[in-house]
């Protein structure tokens, strides 16, 4: 009598459908297409608003191609992502487009870090934290191609769409705090025509606060180091009858500074009140590079103010003294203010 065989159990089908965790994953990378492609389209919007101004340069920089292949990568990007974020079930032709154009911008932002570690090395720059905003830039990029290169699977609509945005919400958290710490504590100090510094609190008895200290002694240590012949300091009212410039110009001429190489700004009640009267100080004295001193959580919306206006400025951070005690206060408030300046001129809420 033969044995009974157990029949084979059929082959388990291939899964289709993703898992919780696969599902947030994907929302994360769709979330971060998202983001890219939504800030790139703001930033073509701005450049047709305000003619000169590049705001895509905040995440990228194609100043060493022509501006029609850096536009014609950042229309694709503009399109081709927040499409791929909303609709990743894609056509051939449009996912080969979008691998392609994603594969093109990493080959850009993997340039740019390369640039970055050119200058550290011969010296022409010194970076507080020696990792470029490009490279996290690239990094998000080269996360997104193996998502859209692979099947997509049937996701949890709900939890994908949520995780999609959570990473926006939290990219509009990150991208500024990062500005702040790569950018800002990197310092650009070179010859130059003037050294602005701006403002803070004084108190009501005419004392410098430690961030206003800090501020003017960087700005005259870059004055006796023979790196600009002027220092325009920018401020508004101080606590008391001191005003922040009078209390800026007294303490620079302890430390050395000729009052007679001193202008003052007494109007400077805001970051975009210090950049519109110092752009017609540069104007009036004939200054063509000028290097601005703020500590390092201000200096990309000061550079941005600038660059709003078609403006170069070198930053340098404030050597602080000590960390102040309200750091975490003045980053959050800052990152708030960033995004603010940012959307006023597409929204066309200003005039300088």
């Amino acid at each position: 009598m033969s044995k009974r065989t157990r029949p084979r159990a059929a082959p388990t089908p291939a899964r289709d459908k993703s898992t919780s965790g696969e599902s947030i994953r994907d929302g994360f990378i769709r979330g971060l297409a998202a983001f890219i492609g939504g800030f790139s389209l703001l930033n073509l919007l701005g450049n047709l608003l305000r003619p000169g101004y590049d705001a895509n340069i905040w995440w990228i920089d194609f100043r060493f191609l022509s501006t029609v292949v850096g536009n014609i990568c950042l229309i694709a990007a503009a399109v081709l992502l927040p499409l791929y974020a909303c609709l990743p079930n894609m056509s051939r032709w449009r996912k080969d487009l979008t691998v392609l154009m994603t594969i093109a911008l990493t080959a850009v932002a993997a340039w740019n870090v390369i640039g970055f570690y050119r200058l550290l090395h011969r010296g022409e720059i010194q970076a507080g934290v020696p990792l470029p905003f490009s490279l996290l830039v690239l990094l998000s990029l080269l996360v997104l191609v193996p998502t859209m290169l692979a099947k997509p699977r049937k996701g949890r609509r709900r939890l994908e769409w949520f995780s999609i945005a959570v990473t926006v919400a939290v990219c509009l958290f990150v991208f500024p705090l990062a500005q702040m710490i790569c950018f800002g504590k990197t310092d650009y100090r070179r010859r130059a025509d003037a050294i602005v510094v701006l403002g803070a609190r004084t108190y009501a008895d005419g004392t410098p606060s430690d961030a206003l200290a800090d501020r003017v002694r960087t700005a005259c240590r870059l004055y006796l180091d023979g790196l600009a012949p002027i220092v325009i300091m920018s401020g508004g009212p101080g606590d008391g009858p001191v005003h922040e410039t009078e209390a800026m110009l007294k303490m620079a001429v302890s430390l050395g500074v000729p009052d007679k190489a001193i202008v003052l700004d007494p109007d400077g009640i805001n970051t975009r009140a210090t950049v519109r009267n110092t752009i017609a100080i540069f104007d009036r004295l004939k200054i063509q590079r000028a290097m601005v001193v703020s500590h390092f959580y201000h200096l990309p919306r000061i550079k941005m103010c600038y660059q709003q206006q078609t403006r170069e400025v070198y930053t340098v951070p404030a050597k602080e003294s000590y960390t102040l005690t309200r750091m975490p206060y003045y980053v959050t408030r800052e990152i708030a203010a960033l995004w603010k300046y940012y959307i006023e001129p597409l929204a066309g809420r200003f005039e300088y």
